[in-house]
């Protein structure tokens, strides 16, 4: 078995590999999700778990853009990680660029928001109070359907997402919402 790094290890290999402060913060966004649906679906204790995944899903994407979600998995195993947090990092970039499909819930979910937070965020920069905090969900469904509004977040993995976790969009767009509001930055 590898290891399975603690917050700040994750943050430290993170850093390695990344400087943008755009894809640090991405990161910390989704780790922040991740957290919050670990505890709201009953995996509490796995919660630390579940946000070094979100930390650390985009572990080669600065740097190998091309190579993504395929590079990290071989950096994270020179690292010494653990087979269950290359999988489930590897798995949000399913039928994109990998052919690991998310099979627990934890995969599921990083799979179905990691592209959501991209898109509620920019939908609160429009905002006069540029946060989630007063964010509707109806601000967000408008922006879904301007496919030229935040075009790099893919509308398809995320209908996908809620798919997979058997949820309604409206669900996983309102949960995701509520999940970036546990984040003071947000």
């Amino acid at each position: 078995m590898g290891k399975i790094p603690n917050r700040a290890e994750a943050w430290e290999l993170l850093i390695k590999y990344n400087k943008d402060p755009f894809h640090l913060r991405h990161a910390q966004v989704v780790e922040g999700v991740m957290r919050y649906f670990a505890k709201e679906l009953g995996y509490g204790e796995e919660e630390d778990f579940w946000g070094v995944v979100g930390l650390l899903h985009d572990l080669d994407f600065e740097q190998y853009p091309d190579q993504h979600c395929i590079k990290s998995q071989e950096l994270m195993r020179e690292e010494g990680l653990d087979e269950s947090i290359i999988r489930a990092t590897a798995s949000h970039g399913y039928n994109i660029v990998v052919d690991i499909k998310p099979e627990h819930e934890m995969e599921k979910i990083l799979y179905a928001t990691d592209e959501l937070t991209g898109l509620i965020g920019a939908t609160a920069l429009m905002r006069p109070s540029k946060s989630v905090s007063d964010l509707e969900l109806s601000s967000v469904k408008k922006k879904f359907k301007s496919a030229s509004f935040a075009a790099g977040c893919s509308r398809e993995v995320i209908k996908n997402g809620a798919e997979m976790l058997g949820w309604e969009l409206d669900d996983l767009i309102q949960r995701t919402i509520l999940a970036m509001r546990q984040d003071p930055q947000n």
